[in-house]
């Protein structure tokens, strides 16, 4: 009896080791791979399904619709915006196969008859200051730089609510600190900002953030440092005069309350040499805001998909503005850069008035994060705290 149980453990755990297909058992590279063939719990069909040839099927089951369309941010360039239609079955069930897709993370929305939905049967949902979309994990052969790995060390996440005198309301924000985080030590600061619509949460929720850091960390690519995700949403996003409000609001927020709160809550470096402010679009651009209004707190800014005219921050102009900043990164996705993106404007400007940056554009995504991830990877933490 005793060996026949300990055969059904093994059998067990080691079954416990390929859960997917929505489990949240653990947290996994490929959660919508289908290994165990079971429909998610309260869903009616299994979708997405995502392939290993990284192929994927998605199942709608609507009997009375007459059209269901998929699109998302899978689809870049000339296909942006796209609508893909599934194909009715006999048995009411929609489906339609897509790819093979490069392994990423995506949304995208389900459209039933010219109603855009989430995947009612998908259980990852992305949520923000706007309607829910669905998410899509395509996986590769292994984790990737974005995944959490084995054998790496994690870092924590703490959210902190503290009452605003700029909003006169209670806020939040939320902190990572590495993986081997000690409070006699004093670290450098990043306030990593999110953009239109989003949550104090979107830079660990989509952006993968924390993972990122993690990795980057334990193969030297990235300093150890802690970093702030403040809630920059100031004004709702739908008011006419959104950014004249917003923008000397969320400045006052930062130099107010959000960087005072780290300061004494956490072992950090208070020069601002160790301070850097960075953002995804909307951030972005209240980055540079508050970065170049503020060179005595910010020595780095960078600049995700992001940029405001040169004479909002005056300080571009100043003789010395090489002297007074450290690192100043501007980038952009492959998919949304052109003659008419704010970045590569702000980007030509820069060059004829001589300011240094960092200049960066690739991906392969569009004005999403799977641009942002990239950016964040590929240049702007490899370089923070590395130019002087």
């Amino acid at each position: 009896m005793k060996k026949q149980f300990i055969a059904f453990a093994l059998a067990f755990m080691g079954s416990m080791t390929m859960m997917a297909q929505q489990s949240h058992v653990n947290i996994q590279y490929d959660p919508q791979r289908n290994t165990e063939n079971i429909t998610p719990f309260s869903a009616q069909v299994i979708s997405p399904e995502v392939h290993d040839d990284h192929t994927v099927t998605f199942r709608v089951k609507a009997p009375d619709a007459k059209d269901v369309k998929l699109t998302g941010s899978m689809f870049v360039g000339k296909d942006a915006r796209k609508q893909v239609p599934f194909t009715k079955g006999d048995d009411g069930i929609w489906t339609l196969k897509l790819g093979p897709l490069t392994p990423e993370i995506y949304f995208y929305y389900v459209i039933v008859d010219g109603v855009q939905n989430v995947d009612p049967n998908n259980t990852f949902t992305g949520h923000a200051a706007m309607p829910a979309f669905s998410m899509l994990f395509v996986h590769g052969d292994e984790p990737a730089w974005y995944d959490p790995k084995p054998g790496v060390p994690h870092g924590s996440i703490t959210t902190h609510y503290y009452q605003s005198s700029v909003t006169n309301g209670l806020r939040d924000m939320m902190v990572y600190t590495p993986a081997n985080y000690n409070p006699k030590k004093k670290y450098p600061v990043l306030y990593l900002l999110g953009g239109s619509g989003d949550l104090t949460e979107t830079w660990v929720m989509h952006g993968r953030a924390n993972w990122i850091l993690d990795n980057m960390i334990h193969e030297g690519l990235a300093k150890e440092m802690i970093v702030v995700f403040p809630n920059d949403q100031m004004v709702t996003r739908s008011h006419p005069q959104h950014t004249e409000l917003a923008f000397p609001l969320v400045e006052k927020e930062m130099i107010q309350c959000v960087i005072p709160f780290v300061e004494s809550h956490y072992s950090v470096k208070s020069d601002r040499h160790s301070r850097a402010i960075s953002g995804l679009s909307m951030g972005g651009r209240m980055s540079q805001y508050v970065g170049l209004r503020n060179l005595d707190v910010f020595g780095s800014v960078g600049l995700l998909s992001a940029a405001i005219e040169i004479d909002e921050t005056p300080a571009l102009r100043d003789k010395d503005f090489n002297d007074r900043i450290d690192y100043f990164f501007v980038g952009g996705g492959t998919y949304e850069t052109g003659f008419m993106a704010r970045h590569e404007r702000l980007h030509e400007q820069l060059d004829k008035l001589g300011v240094k940056h960092d200049y960066y554009v690739g991906g392969g995504g569009a004005h999403d994060l799977v641009t942002w991830r990239h950016l964040l990877y590929d240049r702007f933490l490899r370089q923070l705290w590395n130019t002087k």
